[in-house]
């Protein structure tokens, strides 16, 4: 079985259930899961975890994502993108400065009324299949993190901006609502999604791309580490002696047997949050977390 993560490229046209389903059968297992839902119009970075990074698929959802989107100017669909019914149609006479000075007021925390159209249940329906019977439904409101949104072109009706935000934002209802802001209407023309966490638009790969490495025996060079993900933590390598304890899913105690008190103790001062944790040999074992009312580290996920 395979253990990783490939930063996969997915086209227009698939779902991600799609790609999941497409890689079961190139790579021949079953333990795969992607790390949040694009849209089938939609292209760009679907982090695929395969085996037991497969446990990373929650983190990796919870990580700010990057995307690079057209919004059209002038147009209102039931689905807040062009591939919807147009409910609406307008002249678009807002000036550059307006359209800038609107965007602005977008980021930071917001409130964010998710979609009809989107897979989100309620009462045990998804959204879309209510959408689908002519159904709508109150959705309440709910809290994201705009962190920042770029213009990189206003060629009216059109415009691309680069949007940096938390999980759970619809770029879709984000463009949306800024046409009704601006008095004209609007729904998102194009999405594409440049990052999810350490996963980068450039070094994404197709199914095609997939398939050519597995015939060429190179899987290697698209199959990142599942502790990719976690560089960013201060590194933990234990000794055999404490290995047992993690192994066992231990709380790790300053001066415990095998790990001198100040090597945990300086970690937690110097991040206070969490480590990543291999054997002596340099099998990544587990996420430990501090715990501050116990002055322990405790196991937030292992990968054993």
């Amino acid at each position: 079985m395979i253990n990783g993560i490939i930063n996969v490229y997915k086209e227009r046209g698939y779902t991600s259930h799609d790609v999941v389903a497409k890689l079961r059968g190139i790579l021949k297992q079953k333990k795969i899961g992607h790390t949040g839902t694009l849209d089938p119009e939609a292209q760009g970075v679907l982090p695929v975890c395969l085996g037991k990074a497969t446990k990373v698929c929650e983190l990796l959802t919870d990580k700010t994502k990057e995307y690079r989107a057209v919004l059209r100017l002038g147009v209102v669909t039931d689905t807040q993108d062009m591939t919807g019914t147009v409910l609406q149609e307008t002249d678009v006479t807002c000036t550059e400065e307006e359209i800038r000075a609107c965007i602005s007021g977008f980021t930071g925390v917001q409130e964010q009324i998710p979609p009809m159209y989107s897979a989100l249940k309620v009462d045990g329906k998804k959204l879309y299949e209510l959408a689908r019977q002519g159904i709508e439904v109150e959705r309440k409101p709910r809290k994201i993190i705009i962190e920042r949104i770029e213009i990189e072109d206003i060629s009216l009706p059109e415009l691309t901006m680069t949007v940096k935000c938390s999980k759970g934002t619809y770029i879709r209802t984000l463009c949306h609502d800024i046409g009704a802001a601006l008095g004209c209407g609007g729904c998102m023309k194009s999405l594409l999604r440049i990052q999810v966490g350490p996963f980068l638009l450039e070094n994404s790969v197709t199914i095609d791309e997939i398939i050519r490495c597995r015939d060429e025996g190179r899987l290697d060079e698209v199959v990142h580490p599942t502790d990719s993900v976690f560089l960013h933590l201060p590194e933990l390598t234990l000794t055999p002696e404490a290995e047992r304890f993690v192994r066992n899913g231990n709380p790790l105690y300053p001066g415990m047997p095998g790990i001198a008190a100040e090597i945990l103790r300086g970690k937690a001062m110097e991040s206070d949050t969490k480590l990543r944790v291999y054997s002596a040999e340099g099998e990544f074992l587990a996420v430990y977390q501090w715990d501050r009312e116990k002055a322990c580290y405790r196991a937030v996920k292992m990968f054993l």
